[in-house]
């Protein structure tokens, strides 16, 4: 590991907050610099401080010291991440015999400088209580490769001398605060201090000292495991997997994720799904393909806070029978079953030897499964937290490995994981953050770069569902996929080039779709394309053309979606994109028409033979939806000439048409038919095999 820090940048960062006094400027520089590499932090953990002044309103100058608030990432951080205290009533808490967690939180929520700045950091107390400047956290594996051991405590001090004073574990608070402090007292010319089983603690006069510091003994860390695996112990291969992993991957995850899936008791959501994270680098392949493999993944995480975001164990079956489909699904559901009446077991064992009787018990599924042959999957409730999850499993696994090569791996205790598992603080949270009406849902588009799909994507997006994007052109899709990362992020959707007449695409498209989030709970069928002749001036192969996609597009996604969502196991909704022209045909329109006459009676077909799984297939009829510039309509812009001259309408009087002829002069756009689907899709009445006109009155098309 090696120092970026450049005199130049720094320079820049004073520039850059010219409002901020220059060490808070500098504070942010570095607490960057470190929360750049995941090798060091992830995900908001660790955390960075500054000491210097506060001025208030009355002129008066304060001792303060700035420290990273919750919500913050060291990565991106700004001088706003770094909310500033007393720092002089802070330290005078140090001579408290004790202070609980509720009232240290409330010690410093009410000694903010700024009342709505973010809350500090749960170890503000002990960056307040060392004497020093600037001061850095991290949880870097490569300290942790050497803490997290049978001999670790006797393997640093070899390593590090009297550079660092060495801590023992002690949960985050009033406490470790108070023996960190006591540690370093006790030899004062120490770099930092060395919690063990928890990370690093370096300090100096300014930001540079501070964090090369830190940057020198994690890279004295890296270069004795690196002498430790040149000689050590490898992994050894027992697995030999009868495919490659994407291929497991695609069958295994909508098996897992249904059995994730919590009951709720709820008859109109009956289950609480939860989001997957995939991965099978070579790497995780080697560990879960070795022989090694059960013995090192059934042991604890690599800092107690991991719980919290995989649980203290991943869910393994370390002989997955892959050619044997029923075994399999067996086997999968006894691993389930037992990791949650271990974890149970686990709860009420920790709660009563803590006397924690009144703390609410968290679900019991796990976050992380692990297969010989398919690789790692991480759940959470979202993307954004599945993919969290796997990112600290993998590092945890990394780090177990550098131990085997000559160590035996060590974690805390389970009840010190239970501690912070159930932290009150944590605790605290549980039941205050409404989901959107399709969270944890997981959609899947066709035709979504057309002006109807990009519009039902946009809003089952803006409910919570992330969306799997289809669209058979590249360039519109990735455009597409680009604008919904900008406004939503980079999480809410995946795209996939399909086209939806290709049996072998379509299958593609949901193993895809199981690969990213692990299968699918609403499918849209939208793809399509139209013909505008009257019947004499038809051609066979124009007619076939719009059958192939219309009807035999819609046949081979809604068998796909069926398949997919009967293996899940929790039911889902197949919302598919109709047409007026259904019950009102126009002229000049039959192998539209016709096409559409077909896929509505495909969809109530299906509601007849999906309803005992569970699966809702219900149909939106909209009428002409003609786009926006950003999302113009592909269909009319091919056949809105025709129409418009068999209406006897110049073209471009064909919008204006349309709306004219419906009751309430309504203009139909995409986001009306996105508002349909939604309501199908969050099951806010139980319907299936129902047709929902968005289409503003017209009269010929009443359902009759």
């Amino acid at each position: 590991m090696k120092s970026l820090y450049r005199d130049d940048e720094a320079a820049e960062y004073v520039r850059r907050y010219p409002n901020v006094a220059p060490e808070l400027a500098l504070r942010v520089y570095t607490s960057r610099l470190i929360g750049r590499d995941p090798a060091l932090v992830m995900h908001g953990g660790g955390n960075t401080s500054v000491k210097g002044n506060y001025r208030t309103l009355l002129g008066e100058v304060m001792p303060a010291i700035f420290v990273k608030g919750s919500g913050s990432n060291l990565d991106a951080i700004e001088p706003a991440g770094l909310p500033g205290l007393d720092l002089e009533y802070l330290t005078r808490l140090r001579a408290l015999p004790s202070l609980s967690d509720e009232e240290m939180v409330n010690q410093l929520r009410t000694h903010l400088f700024v009342a709505d700045a973010p809350n500090p950091s749960v170890e503000t107390l002990l960056h307040a209580f060392l004497p020093h400047r600037f001061i850095d956290h991290s949880h870097a594996d490569a300290i942790l490769a050497l803490t997290n051991r049978a001999d670790g405590e006797a393997l640093c001090r070899r390593l590090f001398g009297n550079r660092v004073g060495i801590v023992p574990y002690v949960m985050p608070g009033f406490a470790l605060a108070r023996l960190c402090a006591e540690v370093f007292e006790r030899d004062p010319e120490v770099e930092g201090l060395l919690l063990l089983k928890h990370g690093l603690f370096t300090f100096g006069d300014t930001a540079r000292q501070s964090y090369e510091r830190h940057i020198a003994l994690v890279t004295e860390a890296e270069r004795h495991l690196a002498r430790e695996s040149e000689g050590g112990r490898k992994l050894t291969l027992a697995f030999d997997a009868p495919a490659d992993a994407p291929t497991l991957a695609a069958r295994v995850a909508p098996l897992l994720r249904g059995m994730l899936a919590e009951a709720t008791g709820d008859a109109d959501q009956p289950r609480r799904r939860m989001v997957l994270e995939w991965r099978a680098t070579d790497e995780i392949l080697d560990y879960v393909n070795a022989r090694e493999f059960a013995g090192l993944a059934l042991t604890g995480p690599l800092t107690p806070d991991h719980v919290i975001r995989t649980k203290a164990l991943p869910c393994i079956v370390a002989e997955p029978a892959w050619n044997d489909d029923r075994e399999l699904e067996e086997q999968l559901a006894a691993a389930v079953t037992t990791y949650r009446h271990a974890y149970n077991q686990y709860f009420e064992r920790c709660s009563t030897a803590r006397g924690a009787a009144k703390r609410t018990r968290l679900d019991d599924f796990p976050r992380v499964v692990m297969l010989p042959g398919a690789g790692l999957f991480a759940f959470g409730a979202s993307k954004k937290d599945a993919r969290v999850a796997a990112d600290i499993a993998e590092h945890t696994l990394r780090v177990k490995v550098q131990v085997h090569a000559a160590a035996r791996y060590e974690a805390l205790p389970e009840a010190d994981l239970f501690d912070v598992e159930y932290w009150p603080l944590e605790q605290a949270k549980l039941g205050k953050t409404r989901e959107k009406l399709l969270a944890r849902q997981v959609a899947l588009v066709t035709g979504a770069a057309g002006a109807i799909g990009s519009a039902v994507a946009e809003r089952l997006i803006e409910e919570g569902a992330h969306v799997v994007l289809a669209d058979i052109s590249a360039e519109r899709l990735a455009t597409l996929c680009d604008d919904f990362a900008t406004r939503f992020g980079r999480d809410s959707r995946h795209g996939v080039v399909c086209d939806v007449t290709s049996e072998a695409g379509v299958r593609q498209l949901f193993e895809e779709a199981a690969r990213h989030f692990g299968g699918c709970d609403i499918v849209v069928p939208n793809a399509g394309i139209a013909a505008s002749r009257p019947l004499e001036g038809l051609e066979l192969e124009e007619w076939q053309r719009v059958q192939r996609v219309n009807v035999d597009g819609y046949f081979l996604v809604m068998r796909e979606a069926a398949r997919q969502m009967r293996r899940q196991g929790t039911g889902g909704n197949i919302v598919v994109i109709g047409s007026k022209n259904t019950l009102a045909p126009g002229a000049e329109f039959g192998a539209y028409s016709a096409s559409k006459a077909a896929g509505h009676q495909l969809a109530k077909v299906a509601a007849l033979e999906l309803a005992k799984d569970g699966i809702r297939v219900n149909i939106v009829a909209p009428d002409a939806v003609f786009g926006t510039d950003k999302h113009p309509s592909g269909l009319w812009a091919e056949v809105g000439p025709d129409r418009a001259r068999a209406h006897g309408i110049d073209p471009s009087r064909l919008e204006e048409h349309d709306q004219a002829r419906n009751l309430l002069r309504a203009r139909v756009n995409g986001r009306h038919v996105g508002n349909a689907v939604v309501f199908f899709a969050a099951q806010q009445t139980p319907t299936t095999g129902a047709t929902l006109p968005v289409d503003g009155g017209i009269a010929a098309a009443f359902p009759r």
